[in-house]
């Protein structure tokens, strides 16, 4: 029978003894302080004072540290989305001479809106970028300090779910007009065909791109609504002139002019830096009724090729004139029906 002052030591004993393990198995600090001294108290207040704070500021730096490599990714994606789409290969070909000044990658205007739309795109993938880390590690948060986050993780793809279906057009819209930005299919100032509307680009933002047609109208069209894009203001451009003759010409000696009056607008300088390449006459395009259509090509600068082809009618109809060459006109003929006699149009002479 045990001595009665010893019943009391021998009773806190069994007490201390029932402790559990108040820690988690994913707390280690908690669980290594719980071995080292088998106090619950002192094992959850340790994990509160010491190890959650730790957590959350591991949270925190790992949020920092992928927001900097993925702005980084971004930095590195708008530097070559500043060249615009044409390959380096051609950049160097075209780097020097006539060509190069009149497409000078980093003097034409061009160039400069390249590198405005890249910055304003890659301001907005570092806007999502953050969002996207932010919510992340704000998720971690919650769960770190033991809260359950399915339920906001389920709101969350609900509520997603019903947006993506109730604004399906609005994000396509969205969707098309970062493509179309990241791409650098056309900006303000290039003259574009978008199938329904065509014109010059007034405004380009993530959901509509506004232009004006040559009458003066201004179209919106909707990003998402947009299938195929034709540029005429990208890079270079081409004057196709067709000049159509009789076919009592001599085909050697209109050749031959034709030749002539382009170079000679080729070596004007007043069209220095606008006609880029020697100017070729590619020769008979058509045998048509009026006569034959003899085909001339200038390749020119950017929205230049309009300009060029009114000069280059006015240089060719001088020349013709001067060589005694005509250029063909529509042949309209006309008859006249005569009349029908009063004989054949008195039905009783038929009784």
């Amino acid at each position: 029978m045990p001595h009665p002052l010893t019943t009391p030591i021998i009773a806190m004993t069994e007490v201390s003894g029932s402790e559990t393990n108040p820690c988690d198995t994913s707390e280690n600090l908690c669980n290594l302080t719980w071995d080292q001294t088998g106090d619950a108290t002192l094992s959850t207040a340790v994990d509160w004072v010491v190890g959650k704070p730790s957590a959350l500021l591991g949270l925190v730096l790992i949020g920092l540290v992928v927001r900097w490599l993925l702005h980084r990714l971004i930095d590195r994606i708008v530097r070559k989305a500043e060249n615009g789409m044409l390959p380096n290969r051609v950049s160097r070909a075209i780097s020097g001479g006539r060509m190069g000044a009149a497409l000078n990658l980093r003097d034409d205007p061009g160039y400069t809106r390249r590198v405005q739309r890249a910055a304003t795109m890659g301001s907005l993938l570092k806007s999502i970028v953050t969002g996207v880390v932010l919510t992340v590690v704000t998720l971690m948060f919650i769960a770190e300090l033991g809260y359950d986050i399915a339920p906001l993780i389920a709101s969350a793809g609900i509520i997603g779910v019903a947006i993506g279906f109730g604004s399906q057009a609005l994000v396509k819209d969205f969707l098309s007009g970062i493509f179309m930005i990241f791409e650098d299919q056309y900006g303000v100032g290039d003259v574009v065909d978008l199938g329904e509307a065509s014109g010059t680009v007034e405004a380009v933002s993530l959901r509509v791109t506004r232009l004006r047609d040559v009458n003066g109208t201004v179209w919106y069209v909707r990003n998402g609504e947009i299938l195929r894009v034709g540029n005429m203001s990208q890079n270079w451009a081409r004057t196709v002139l067709d000049v159509t003759v009789g076919y009592a010409e001599d085909l050697v000696k209109v050749r031959r002019v034709l030749e002539e009056v382009a170079h000679d607008l080729w070596e004007d300088e007043d069209f220095k830096g606008l006609v880029i390449e020697e100017p070729e006459v590619w020769g008979v395009e058509s045998l048509g009724v009026d006569g034959i259509v003899v085909r001339v090509t200038l390749k020119t600068a950017p929205l230049e090729q309009w300009g060029v082809a009114r000069a280059m009618r006015e240089r060719v109809k001088a020349r013709f004139q001067h060589e005694g060459i005509e250029l063909a006109v529509a042949q309209r003929v006309m008859w006249q029906e005569s009349a029908p006699s009063a004989a054949s149009a008195d039905p009783s002479d038929d009784a």
